[in-house]
């Protein structure tokens, strides 16, 4: 046999090889809240694939997305930073896996001379009783406090879920934005502005994160409960998904020692390493409780 007759059949080989391999290659599509894709889904992903004959196509567009479209077999994995809604059939049928602790921020101009804001003050900023950087300690000029659209995104849902308890509560903002990147923008435009937001998409930002009940958030105060404004992120996904296995093999790298170094190195606590914060959330929400009724 002629050495470029063997080389033909090499290169046909190899054609046929490398067919196979991608033809057995699994993918899968995750969508989601756009603070879980910044604090670990687009790292976590590409790590994966390099591990695994699998592609994950990671998009954003809100938890809400991350739950419904999950549930409506439009996507085989979700991300979201709320719970499911009680009383919603449609996202009482998706399964949640906890896999990381976030933190909410106020966040407000680099130039502002704040750097302290305690959580009762948060409270009265968020029901218009304060209105001017005054009040806090600041400047004598007007508050624009900035606010997410809808009472069930994973920010807005939790703000009111923590702060308040009560789902429903309405917020007295200057500005509505539909997401969290948009808003922090402006916040790096407006020198009168406050939000909140995520941390882990907020300290991408140049913004200033301040302190909560002189506590700055960073991986020891979440992971201990000391920075009270915090939140499980989760990973959704159908019980009876045809990608089943393989979701269940990337949640398991999730928590892997591996995985969970790429959440640290995005600011983001795993979630195995703080679980008592479960119990200290259960006591925060009581006492959000109790603040709505005396309220």
């Amino acid at each position: 046999m002629s050495a470029s007759v063997v080389r033909l059949l090499s290169l046909l080989f190899f054609s046929i090889f490398s067919s196979s391999l991608l033809a057995s290659a699994k993918t899968m599509d995750w969508v989601g809240c756009g603070i879980s894709k910044k604090a670990y889904m687009t790292e976590m992903a590409k790590a994966y694939e390099k591990r695994q004959n699998a592609k994950i196509n990671v998009n954003g567009g809100g938890a809400t997305k991350g739950i419904r479209k999950v549930a409506a077999n439009e996507a085989q994995m979700g991300g979201s930073c709320r719970y499911y809604l009680p009383g919603n059939e449609v996202e009482e049928g998706v399964s949640f896996e906890p896999v990381a602790w976030d933190a909410l921020v106020v966040i407000v101009n680099k130039n502002n001379e704040i750097d302290n804001i305690s959580f009762s003050q948060v409270r009265d900023l968020y029901l218009g009783k304060i209105k001017n950087w005054k009040q806090l300690g600041g400047k004598d000029a007007p508050i624009n406090l900035f606010i997410r659209k809808g009472r069930i995104s994973g920010v807005g849902y939790t703000i009111r879920k923590l702060l308040f308890a009560n789902s429903e509560q309405k917020f007295s903002g200057s500005k509505i934005f539909k997401s969290s990147g948009p808003l922090e923008k402006a916040v790096i435009d407006d020198p009168n502005a406050i939000s909140i937001s995520g941390i882990s998409s907020a300290r991408l930002r140049d913004v200033k994160i301040l302190k909560l009940n002189n506590k700055y958030p960073d991986y020891n105060t979440i992971k201990s409960g000391q920075y009270v404004l915090y939140r499980p992120l989760f990973l959704t996904y159908l019980k009876d998904s045809k990608n089943i296995d393989q979701i269940k093999d990337f949640i398991k790298f999730v928590h892997s020692w591996d995985g969970r170094k790429i959440m640290k190195d995005n600011g983001v606590v795993p979630y195995l390493e703080a679980l008592r914060l479960v119990m200290k959330q259960i006591k925060q929400d009581q006492m959000a409780d109790q603040y709505s009724q005396e309220n």
